[in-house]
């Protein structure tokens, strides 16, 4: 395998480019293979294992009751489904349901849970121009922050936080050329698609860095947030809402 290019950007600001993925004339089994390659990059690199330490948290603090957890931008439900697999064998108790505007992601979704027979909900929404369903202990997003350009998402994590969560958490890659190298080679050892191979090396340059994350979250009203590094590439948002 060829090594990675070096980059022709200036990493310390983002460069976004428009990505395959957020095309909606995309090809379905496309979008498909492309989904099934980035739920094994989100196993290797602990997607659900960086997000289940909040929720578990929240869970022992909530007794008696399953949590209930809204995955925005959920994708092919993959992170959420391993959510609810751990949970399942630490004999924490969730409820969980997941929303994206992409109808053949909630379709994808909903057939993995199928297959796996984990209780998993799935329901179109755009979640950028929509208020977020209420009613959820904790909301959690992973892999779309770096979509948006830095209005839309402040925008998001508002509406994150108006829906009335006492937890949130954003699980995103980080911009860094150590990254950028990162996804590169991970993207053509772990996936076939071509799609996967454009997007994943874009992605990292169209992220946030953690001060720039931290920026956007106190700009949308999440005083007291903190971002942490998780390895490999990624940074973990955890806001909780105040007692």
């Amino acid at each position: 395998m060829p090594s990675p290019p070096t980059p022709r950007f200036a990493l310390r600001q983002r460069d976004r480019q428009p990505e395959l993925m957020d095309d909606p004339g995309l090809d379905p089994a496309a979008h498909r293979h492309a989904l099934a390659g980035l739920a094994r990059l989100n196993r290797v690199s602990g997607s659900a294992a960086a997000v289940w330490p909040a929720v578990r948290r929240l869970a022992l603090a909530t007794p008696g009751r399953p949590v209930k957890v809204l995955d925005v931008a959920t994708g092919s439900g993959d992170v959420l489904l391993d959510l609810m697999r751990k949970a399942s064998r630490a004999g924490v108790a969730l409820d969980a349901a997941g929303c994206d505007l992409s109808p053949v992601a909630v379709a994808a979704a909903t057939d993995a849970a199928s297959r796996a027979k984990v209780p998993a909900r799935f329901f179109a929404a755009d979640v950028l121009r929509q208020p977020l369903p209420a009613g959820y202990d904790a909301v959690i997003c992973s892999l779309f922050l770096h979509h948006l350009d830095r209005d839309a998402a402040v925008g998001l994590l508002g509406r994150m936080r108006a829906a009335g969560p006492r937890l949130i958490v954003v699980n995103d890659l980080a911009r860094s050329a150590f990254n950028y190298a990162v996804v590169w080679v991970g993207a053509r050892l772990l996936s076939r698609s071509p799609v996967v191979h454009v997007d994943g090396p874009l992605s990292v340059r169209a992220a946030f860095t953690p001060a720039e994350l931290l920026a956007v979250a106190d700009d949308a009203g999440l005083a007291g947030a903190t971002v942490t590094p998780h390895f490999p590439g990624r940074m973990v948002l955890e806001w909780r809402a105040p007692s």
